[in-house]
Order: C-alpha cells, then sequence, then structure tokens
C-alpha cells in the first residue's frame, strides 16, 4: 500500500489527535496535523495530567482495599483468639476447683499438699489474668479525658508506698504540662500501675526506678525505667507476648500476662508500647498515647 500525506489543519486539536491515530491505523497514511505547538502542548499535559489522576486514585483504591482487608484480619484474629481464650478459660476452671475442693478437705500433714495447694493458687490467677486479656481486648471502654499525669503519680505512689521504695517521678511543667489523651482512666492507671510494678519487681531496693513524662510528636509518652537485672536480649522481642517471661525471671512470682495486659490496653487507646532492655543493666518501657486533638 502506497504512503500518502494527508494535511489537516481546520480540526480542533483533539480530533485531529484522534484523526491521525485512526488514519495511520488503517491504511499507514502520514497524517501531517498543522496547529499551534502551544495548543499541542497543553493536550499533551492534559491528557498527562489525566493519567496520572487516574493511576493516583487506582493507587488509592488499592491502598484502601489492603487496608480494609488489613483490619478485616486483624478483628477475625481478635475475635477467635477471644474464643480461644474463653475456652481455656472454660476448660481449666473446673479442674482447677475440683483440685482446690480435693486439698481443702485432704489431710494438712501430707507433704506434698503445700506444693499442690501453692501451683493450683498459681494457675487460678493465670487463668483469671487469662479471662482478663480476652474481656479487654472487646470491652467497651469509657471515652473520657484524662490526665496522664495524674495518673502516673497516683501508680508510683501507690507501689511506692506498698513495697517500700522510692519511685522517682519527672512531668514537665514548663512551658506546659502533659496534655491529656482520650481514653478509660482505670485501664490507664492499670497499664501504668502493671508497668511500674514490673520496675520494682525485678529490681532490687538499691536499685533506680523512674517514671518520665514527656510530649513528642502529637503523643504522651510515659517511660518507666530501672536499673535493675533487664532482660536476655534473645526474649526482648517477644517479652509483650501472652504467657512470655525473661529467661532471668523464673525466681519472681507471675504469670507473664502483665506486659501482654499493657499492650493490650495501649492499643486500643490508638498507641503503642515500645521495651529497649539490657540484661545486668536496666529496662526502659515507653507507653505512647495520642493526644487529644480540637
Amino acid at each position: 500500500m502506497s504512503r500518502r500525506r494527508v494535511v489537516v489543519a481546520a480540526l480542533p486539536t483533539a480530533a485531529l489527535l484522534v484523526l491521525a491515530i485512526v488514519a495511520f491505523a488503517l491504511d499507514q497514511r502520514t497524517v501531517v496535523v498543522s496547529t499551534p505547538l502551544g495548543t499541542v502542548i497543553l493536550v499533551v499535559a492534559v491528557v498527562v495530567a489525566a493519567v496520572t489522576v487516574i493511576a493516583l486514585t487506582w493507587r488509592a483504591h488499592i491502598r484502601r482495599t489492603a487496608l480494609r482487608a488489613h483490619e478485616e484480619t486483624r478483628r477475625s484474629a481478635a475475635v477467635e483468639h477471644r474464643r480461644f481464650l474463653d475456652r481455656l478459660d472454660h476448660e481449666l476452671k473446673n479442674p482447677i476447683t475440683a483440685i482446690r475442693a480435693a486439698v481443702a478437705v485432704s489431710d494438712a500433714s501430707t507433704p506434698q499438699l503445700t506444693a499442690i495447694d501453692a501451683q493450683t493458687t498459681r494457675m487460678a490467677r493465670l487463668v483469671g489474668d487469662l479471662r482478663k486479656l480476652g474481656e479487654l481486648q472487646t470491652a467497651p471502654m469509657e471515652r473520657v479525658a484524662v490526665d496522664l499525669s495524674d495518673v502516673v503519680t497516683d501508680a508510683a505512689a501507690t507501689i511506692g508506698e506498698a513495697q517500700g521504695r522510692d519511685i522517682r517521678v519527672t512531668l514537665p511543667s514548663a512551658p506546659w504540662p502533659l496534655p491529656t489523651v482520650v481514653g478509660d482512666p482505670d485501664l490507664l492507671f492499670t497499664a501504668v500501675h502493671n508497668v511500674v510494678s514490673n520496675a520494682v519487681k525485678y529490681s532490687e531496693p538499691g536499685d533506680t526506678v523512674e517514671v518520665r513524662g514527656i510530649e513528642r510528636a502529637g503523643r504522651v509518652v510515659i517511660e518507666v525505667a530501672d536499673t535493675g537485672r533487664g532482660i536476655p536480649a534473645a526474649d526482648v522481642p517477644s517479652v509483650l507476648d501472652e504467657l512470655a517471661r525473661g529467661a532471668n525471671a523464673r525466681d519472681r512470682p507471675g504469670s507473664g500476662l502483665g506486659l501482654a495486659l499493657v499492650r493490650t490496653i495501649v492499643e486500643r487507646h490508638g498507641g503503642s508500647v515500645s521495651v529497649d532492655s539490657h540484661e545486668e543493666r536496666g529496662t526502659r518501657v515507653s507507653i505512647e498515647i495520642p493526644v487529644v486533638t480540637s
């Protein structure tokens, strides 16, 4: 097929571009479009902008779809986890009750009786903590303005008096105090109390325990630090998991659920928990909660 040149100058620029493409596709004619250069540049810019908008919109749609899928997966996992804890609670409660009843009517002179009673009590406490953890993951929460400075002060005073320890509390007053957060004051007290209690439990009377509060990047950060025994490096990544305990913590009572409860409470408040620790040097636990925005 012979190549012919067709010159078109009177049609609108967009129509000229379409005509050129069609003509070339049909019979390979060379179509020469005579139009101002500025108009061509404008049309190309509009086409590029349109393609860019479409690409960005599609990317945002994909991102939203992925986030929805992730959130749905997280919710399903939380529900299944709660069911597991409920089943575990149900399965352990009856045998523990039976064992404790048998211990109560047994001969007190039996040498193993004290150990059986102590371990049964520990299992009952563990079941109670598991039940509490399961309830925390889905139970409704109070949503009020909370001053974490008051929460920290109360928790440190309560533990300090009970344990006879001097707990240093450092909270800002200039240029302004810590802002408030929105949440459940009782649950937030429980979270801070658990972390401070851990710092006291795994340190000696001569060690330092400090609680510090700062505002950073739209969040209130509460740091609980101690110069106690610390956590082995291999155990730090999992110390926030349920039933996790450091290899050097076996001589102290505990269920391994304290920090898991803290993480659950803080995450339900839209925050996060992190642990930094070095064995034989000490531990720092950081709780971050979003501040109230107007």
